[in-house]
Protein backbone atom coordinates (compact mmCIF):
# COMPACT_ATOMS: atom_id res chain seq x y z
CA UNK A 1 0.00 0.00 0.00
CA UNK A 2 2.97 2.26 -0.50
CA UNK A 3 2.71 4.38 -3.66
CA UNK A 4 6.09 5.23 -5.16
CA UNK A 5 7.22 7.15 -8.17
CA UNK A 6 5.92 5.36 -11.21
CA UNK A 7 9.33 5.00 -12.87
CA UNK A 8 10.52 3.12 -9.79
CA UNK A 9 7.54 0.89 -9.16
CA UNK A 10 8.05 -2.84 -8.84
CA UNK A 11 5.09 -4.13 -10.84
CA UNK A 12 5.06 -7.53 -9.14
CA UNK A 13 4.15 -5.86 -5.85
CA UNK A 14 1.14 -4.19 -7.44
CA UNK A 15 -0.08 -7.52 -8.82
CA UNK A 16 0.28 -9.10 -5.39
CA UNK A 17 -1.54 -6.24 -3.67
CA UNK A 18 -4.39 -6.59 -6.12
CA UNK A 19 -4.49 -10.33 -5.56
CA UNK A 20 -4.57 -9.84 -1.78
CA UNK A 21 -7.54 -7.48 -2.08
CA UNK A 22 -9.54 -10.19 -3.83
CA UNK A 23 -9.38 -12.40 -0.74
CA UNK A 24 -9.75 -9.72 1.92
CA UNK A 25 -13.23 -8.67 0.85
CA UNK A 26 -14.49 -12.26 1.01
CA UNK A 27 -13.53 -12.44 4.68
CA UNK A 28 -14.78 -8.96 5.61
CA UNK A 29 -18.24 -9.01 4.04
CA UNK A 30 -19.95 -11.49 6.45
CA UNK A 31 -19.37 -9.19 9.45
CA UNK A 32 -20.27 -6.02 7.52
CA UNK A 33 -23.50 -7.59 6.25
CA UNK A 34 -24.30 -9.25 9.61
CA UNK A 35 -24.59 -12.64 7.95
CA UNK A 36 -25.90 -15.37 10.25
CA UNK A 37 -24.02 -18.68 10.67
CA UNK A 38 -24.54 -20.95 7.65
CA UNK A 39 -27.43 -23.41 7.75
CA UNK A 40 -27.96 -24.57 4.17
CA UNK A 41 -25.58 -26.98 2.42
CA UNK A 42 -24.31 -24.42 -0.10
CA UNK A 43 -23.61 -21.89 2.67
CA UNK A 44 -21.82 -24.48 4.79
CA UNK A 45 -19.66 -25.54 1.83
CA UNK A 46 -18.77 -21.92 1.03
CA UNK A 47 -18.01 -21.15 4.68
CA UNK A 48 -15.63 -24.11 4.83
CA UNK A 49 -14.02 -22.96 1.59
CA UNK A 50 -13.34 -19.56 3.16
CA UNK A 51 -11.83 -21.14 6.28
CA UNK A 52 -9.64 -23.53 4.30
CA UNK A 53 -8.37 -21.33 1.48
CA UNK A 54 -9.05 -17.66 2.30
CA UNK A 55 -9.23 -16.89 6.01
CA UNK A 56 -5.88 -15.68 7.34
CA UNK A 57 -4.07 -16.11 4.00
CA UNK A 58 -4.63 -12.84 2.19
CA UNK A 59 -4.12 -10.50 5.12
CA UNK A 60 -0.72 -12.19 5.55
CA UNK A 61 0.17 -11.24 1.97
CA UNK A 62 -1.05 -7.69 2.56
CA UNK A 63 0.97 -7.35 5.78
CA UNK A 64 4.11 -8.72 4.16
CA UNK A 65 3.74 -6.26 1.27
CA UNK A 66 3.31 -3.42 3.74
CA UNK A 67 6.73 -4.34 5.13
CA UNK A 68 8.27 -4.24 1.66
CA UNK A 69 6.66 -0.86 1.03
CA UNK A 70 8.03 0.30 4.37
CA UNK A 71 11.56 -0.54 3.22
CA UNK A 72 11.14 0.98 -0.26
CA UNK A 73 9.77 4.25 1.09
CA UNK A 74 12.56 4.78 3.62
CA UNK A 75 15.40 3.68 1.34
CA UNK A 76 14.25 5.88 -1.54
CA UNK A 77 13.62 8.87 0.71
CA UNK A 78 17.14 8.52 2.13
CA UNK A 79 18.56 8.24 -1.39
CA UNK A 80 16.93 11.63 -2.14
CA UNK A 81 18.46 13.09 1.06
CA UNK A 82 15.01 13.63 2.55
CA UNK A 83 14.05 13.35 6.20
CA UNK A 84 12.95 9.75 5.74
CA UNK A 85 11.91 8.95 9.32
CA UNK A 86 9.92 12.16 9.70
CA UNK A 87 8.17 11.59 6.39
CA UNK A 88 7.34 7.99 7.16
CA UNK A 89 6.13 8.88 10.66
CA UNK A 90 3.79 11.45 9.15
CA UNK A 91 2.70 8.83 6.65
CA UNK A 92 1.89 6.39 9.45
CA UNK A 93 -0.03 9.04 11.39
CA UNK A 94 -2.22 9.73 8.36
CA UNK A 95 -2.74 5.99 7.94
CA UNK A 96 -3.71 5.75 11.61
CA UNK A 97 -6.30 8.51 11.23
CA UNK A 98 -7.74 6.81 8.14
CA UNK A 99 -7.81 3.54 10.05
CA UNK A 100 -9.62 5.02 13.05
CA UNK A 101 -12.28 6.46 10.78
CA UNK A 102 -12.54 3.16 8.95
CA UNK A 103 -12.74 1.30 12.27
CA UNK A 104 -16.07 3.03 12.98
CA UNK A 105 -17.55 1.24 9.98
CA UNK A 106 -15.38 -1.90 9.93
CA UNK A 107 -14.17 -3.01 13.40
CA UNK A 108 -11.95 -5.68 11.81
CA UNK A 109 -10.04 -3.18 9.69
CA UNK A 110 -6.25 -3.40 9.32
CA UNK A 111 -4.95 0.13 8.77
CA UNK A 112 -4.73 1.01 12.46
CA UNK A 113 -2.83 -2.21 13.11
CA UNK A 114 -0.39 -1.46 10.28
CA UNK A 115 0.16 2.08 11.52
CA UNK A 116 0.88 0.99 15.10
CA UNK A 117 3.18 -1.86 14.08
CA UNK A 118 4.79 0.41 11.50
CA UNK A 119 5.95 2.71 14.29
CA UNK A 120 7.23 -0.29 16.27
CA UNK A 121 9.13 -1.53 13.21
CA UNK A 122 10.87 1.79 12.48
CA UNK A 123 14.01 1.00 14.56
CA UNK A 124 14.45 -2.27 12.65
CA UNK A 125 15.18 -0.46 9.38
CA UNK A 126 18.83 -0.08 10.36
CA UNK A 127 19.07 -3.58 11.78
CA UNK A 128 20.91 -6.21 9.73
CA UNK A 129 18.72 -8.14 7.30
CA UNK A 130 19.74 -11.50 8.83
CA UNK A 131 18.41 -10.42 12.22
CA UNK A 132 15.16 -9.05 10.77
CA UNK A 133 14.66 -12.32 8.93
CA UNK A 134 15.35 -14.41 12.04
CA UNK A 135 13.23 -12.38 14.47
CA UNK A 136 10.43 -12.16 11.90
CA UNK A 137 10.36 -15.93 11.40
CA UNK A 138 10.47 -16.67 15.14
CA UNK A 139 7.70 -14.20 16.00
CA UNK A 140 5.57 -15.35 13.08
CA UNK A 141 5.94 -18.98 14.17
CA UNK A 142 4.90 -18.10 17.73
CA UNK A 143 1.94 -15.89 16.82
CA UNK A 144 0.67 -18.36 14.22
CA UNK A 145 1.07 -21.40 16.49
CA UNK A 146 -0.84 -19.78 19.34
CA UNK A 147 -3.40 -18.24 16.99
CA UNK A 148 -2.62 -14.61 17.94
CA UNK A 149 -3.86 -13.15 14.68
CA UNK A 150 -3.86 -9.53 15.84
CA UNK A 151 -0.08 -9.72 16.47
CA UNK A 152 0.89 -11.48 13.24
CA UNK A 153 1.27 -8.30 11.12
CA UNK A 154 4.34 -7.20 13.11
CA UNK A 155 6.59 -10.18 12.22
CA UNK A 156 5.18 -10.08 8.69
CA UNK A 157 6.22 -6.43 8.38
CA UNK A 158 9.69 -7.40 9.58
CA UNK A 159 9.83 -10.19 7.00
CA UNK A 160 8.74 -7.74 4.31
CA UNK A 161 11.47 -5.37 5.48
CA UNK A 162 14.00 -8.19 5.27
CA UNK A 163 12.78 -9.08 1.76
CA UNK A 164 13.38 -5.47 0.79
CA UNK A 165 16.85 -5.54 2.32
CA UNK A 166 17.64 -8.69 0.32
CA UNK A 167 16.23 -7.01 -2.84
CA UNK A 168 14.23 -10.14 -3.59
CA UNK A 169 11.59 -8.40 -5.69
CA UNK A 170 14.14 -6.40 -7.64
CA UNK A 171 15.94 -9.54 -8.85
CA UNK A 172 13.13 -12.03 -9.47
CA UNK A 173 14.61 -13.53 -12.69
CA UNK A 174 17.84 -14.28 -10.82
CA UNK A 175 15.94 -16.05 -8.05
CA UNK A 176 13.45 -17.82 -10.33
CA UNK A 177 14.71 -21.36 -9.66
CA UNK A 178 14.70 -20.78 -5.90
CA UNK A 179 11.20 -19.27 -6.06
CA UNK A 180 10.02 -22.29 -8.05
CA UNK A 181 11.48 -24.72 -5.51
CA UNK A 182 9.99 -22.83 -2.55
CA UNK A 183 6.60 -22.66 -4.27
CA UNK A 184 6.58 -26.42 -4.91
CA UNK A 185 7.55 -27.15 -1.30
CA UNK A 186 4.87 -24.74 -0.01
CA UNK A 187 2.31 -26.39 -2.27
CA UNK A 188 3.09 -29.77 -0.74
CA UNK A 189 2.90 -28.33 2.78
CA UNK A 190 -0.38 -26.60 1.90
CA UNK A 191 -1.93 -29.85 0.65
CA UNK A 192 -0.86 -31.58 3.85
CA UNK A 193 -2.24 -28.75 6.00
CA UNK A 194 -5.61 -28.79 4.24
CA UNK A 195 -5.91 -32.56 4.70
CA UNK A 196 -4.93 -32.25 8.36
CA UNK A 197 -7.33 -29.34 8.91
CA UNK A 198 -10.18 -31.26 7.27
CA UNK A 199 -9.94 -33.93 9.97
CA UNK A 200 -11.37 -31.34 12.37
CA UNK A 201 -14.15 -30.04 10.14
CA UNK A 202 -17.16 -29.50 12.44
CA UNK A 203 -20.34 -31.44 11.83
CA UNK A 204 -22.69 -28.93 10.22
CA UNK A 205 -25.94 -30.80 10.94
CA UNK A 206 -25.63 -31.28 14.65
CA UNK A 207 -28.27 -30.66 17.30
CA UNK A 208 -26.33 -29.45 20.31
CA UNK A 209 -29.22 -30.18 22.69
CA UNK A 210 -29.05 -33.87 21.80
CA UNK A 211 -25.30 -34.25 22.32
CA UNK A 212 -23.76 -35.86 25.34
CA UNK A 213 -21.20 -33.92 27.34
CA UNK A 214 -18.33 -35.78 25.63
CA UNK A 215 -19.83 -35.24 22.17
CA UNK A 216 -20.38 -31.55 22.88
CA UNK A 217 -16.79 -31.10 24.01
CA UNK A 218 -15.56 -32.87 20.87
CA UNK A 219 -17.77 -30.66 18.68
CA UNK A 220 -16.47 -27.47 20.31
CA UNK A 221 -12.89 -28.73 19.98
CA UNK A 222 -13.41 -29.37 16.28
CA UNK A 223 -14.75 -25.86 15.75
CA UNK A 224 -11.78 -24.32 17.55
CA UNK A 225 -9.17 -26.55 15.93
CA UNK A 226 -10.58 -26.14 12.41
CA UNK A 227 -9.96 -22.40 12.53
CA UNK A 228 -6.73 -22.57 14.54
CA UNK A 229 -5.03 -25.09 12.27
CA UNK A 230 -5.91 -22.95 9.28
CA UNK A 231 -4.24 -19.95 10.91
CA UNK A 232 -1.20 -21.96 11.99
CA UNK A 233 -0.49 -23.10 8.44
CA UNK A 234 -1.63 -19.89 6.74
CA UNK A 235 1.94 -18.52 6.24
CA UNK A 236 2.82 -21.60 4.17
CA UNK A 237 -0.34 -21.30 2.07
CA UNK A 238 0.20 -17.57 1.61
CA UNK A 239 3.75 -18.19 0.43
CA UNK A 240 2.45 -20.77 -2.03
CA UNK A 241 -0.11 -18.26 -3.35
CA UNK A 242 2.53 -15.53 -3.73
CA UNK A 243 5.05 -17.84 -5.36
CA UNK A 244 2.44 -19.00 -7.87
CA UNK A 245 1.53 -15.42 -8.83
CA UNK A 246 5.18 -14.39 -9.13
CA UNK A 247 6.01 -17.35 -11.36
CA UNK A 248 2.94 -16.75 -13.53
CA UNK A 249 4.03 -13.15 -14.03
CA UNK A 250 7.26 -14.35 -15.62
CA UNK A 251 5.15 -15.41 -18.62
CA UNK A 252 3.89 -12.62 -20.89
CA UNK A 253 0.55 -14.35 -21.51
CA UNK A 254 -0.17 -14.65 -17.82
CA UNK A 255 0.92 -11.04 -17.37
CA UNK A 256 -1.76 -9.94 -19.81
CA UNK A 257 -4.31 -12.23 -18.18
CA UNK A 258 -3.56 -10.87 -14.71
CA UNK A 259 -3.07 -7.25 -15.85
CA UNK A 260 -6.30 -6.00 -14.16
CA UNK A 261 -4.70 -6.83 -10.80
CA UNK A 262 -1.89 -4.38 -11.48
CA UNK A 263 -4.10 -1.30 -11.55
CA UNK A 264 -6.19 -2.75 -8.71
CA UNK A 265 -3.06 -3.07 -6.57
CA UNK A 266 -1.71 0.37 -7.45
CA UNK A 267 -4.88 1.78 -5.90
CA UNK A 268 -4.81 -0.62 -2.94
CA UNK A 269 -5.66 1.97 -0.27
CA UNK A 270 -8.55 3.42 -2.28
CA UNK A 271 -9.88 -0.02 -3.17
CA UNK A 272 -9.50 -1.44 0.35
CA UNK A 273 -11.53 1.38 1.88
CA UNK A 274 -13.79 1.39 -1.16
CA UNK A 275 -14.70 -2.24 -0.53
CA UNK A 276 -16.16 -1.35 2.85
CA UNK A 277 -17.99 1.66 1.41
CA UNK A 278 -19.50 -0.35 -1.44
CA UNK A 279 -20.57 -3.21 0.81
CA UNK A 280 -22.33 -0.84 3.21
CA UNK A 281 -23.93 1.20 0.42
CA UNK A 282 -25.26 -1.95 -1.24
CA UNK A 283 -26.38 -3.41 2.08
CA UNK A 284 -28.31 -0.35 3.24
CA UNK A 285 -29.63 0.68 -0.18
CA UNK A 286 -31.18 -2.72 -0.84
CA UNK A 287 -31.93 -3.51 2.83
CA UNK A 288 -29.66 -6.55 2.76
CA UNK A 289 -28.07 -6.09 6.19
CA UNK A 290 -28.83 -9.20 8.20
CA UNK A 291 -30.79 -10.73 5.31
CA UNK A 292 -28.06 -12.39 3.23
CA UNK A 293 -26.89 -15.97 3.20
CA UNK A 294 -23.18 -16.81 3.03
CA UNK A 295 -23.19 -17.87 -0.61
CA UNK A 296 -25.14 -14.75 -1.61
CA UNK A 297 -22.35 -12.54 -0.27
CA UNK A 298 -20.06 -14.06 -2.89
CA UNK A 299 -22.14 -12.57 -5.72
CA UNK A 300 -21.87 -9.12 -4.17
CA UNK A 301 -18.10 -9.53 -3.94
CA UNK A 302 -17.91 -10.57 -7.58
CA UNK A 303 -19.88 -7.48 -8.56
CA UNK A 304 -17.54 -5.27 -6.53
CA UNK A 305 -14.55 -6.97 -8.18
CA UNK A 306 -15.80 -6.08 -11.64
CA UNK A 307 -16.66 -2.51 -10.65
CA UNK A 308 -13.37 -1.78 -8.88
CA UNK A 309 -11.17 -3.51 -11.45
CA UNK A 310 -12.75 -1.51 -14.28
CA UNK A 311 -12.69 1.76 -12.33
CA UNK A 312 -9.04 1.27 -11.31
CA UNK A 313 -8.00 0.68 -14.91
CA UNK A 314 -9.99 3.67 -16.15
CA UNK A 315 -8.83 5.99 -13.37
CA UNK A 316 -5.14 5.22 -13.85
CA UNK A 317 -5.41 5.82 -17.58
CA UNK A 318 -5.95 9.51 -16.74
CA UNK A 319 -4.36 9.96 -13.32
CA UNK A 320 -1.01 9.11 -11.73
CA UNK A 321 -2.37 7.98 -8.34
CA UNK A 322 -5.57 6.68 -6.83
CA UNK A 323 -7.59 9.41 -5.09
CA UNK A 324 -6.75 8.34 -1.53
CA UNK A 325 -3.15 7.54 -2.50
CA UNK A 326 -2.89 11.10 -3.81
CA UNK A 327 -4.24 12.55 -0.54
CA UNK A 328 -1.94 10.28 1.45
CA UNK A 329 1.03 11.47 -0.55
CA UNK A 330 -0.02 15.09 -0.17
CA UNK A 331 -0.24 14.75 3.60
CA UNK A 332 3.10 12.96 3.76
CA UNK A 333 5.10 15.59 1.84
CA UNK A 334 3.02 18.69 2.64
CA UNK A 335 2.90 19.40 -1.08
CA UNK A 336 0.36 18.92 -3.84
CA UNK A 337 1.70 16.30 -6.28
CA UNK A 338 0.43 16.45 -9.87
CA UNK A 339 -2.54 14.14 -10.21
CA UNK A 340 -3.38 14.16 -13.90
CA UNK A 341 -1.09 12.43 -16.33
CA UNK A 342 0.75 14.61 -18.79
CA UNK A 343 1.15 13.73 -22.46
CA UNK A 344 4.79 12.71 -21.97
CA UNK A 345 4.05 10.70 -18.81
Amino acid sequence: MQPTDNNKRIDTLDYLRGFALLGIILVNIPALMWIAPPQFASDITYSRFLTLFIEGKFFIIFSFLFGIGFYLFLSRAMARNEKAYALFSRRLLILLVMGLIHFYFQPGEALTVYAIFGFLALPFYKVRKEFNLLIGLVLLALTAYFGIKIAMPFPLILLGLAAGQYHLFENIPIHRKKITLVTIVMFCVSIGSWLYQWQYVPDANVNIDQLSKTQLEEHITNIEQFGLIGLQFSPFVSLFYMGTIILCLQNSRFQRLLSPLKAYGRMALTNYLGQTALILIIGHSFQLIGQLRFIESLWICLGIYVFQLLCSKLWLSYFRFGPLEWLWRMGTYWAVPPLRKTKDF
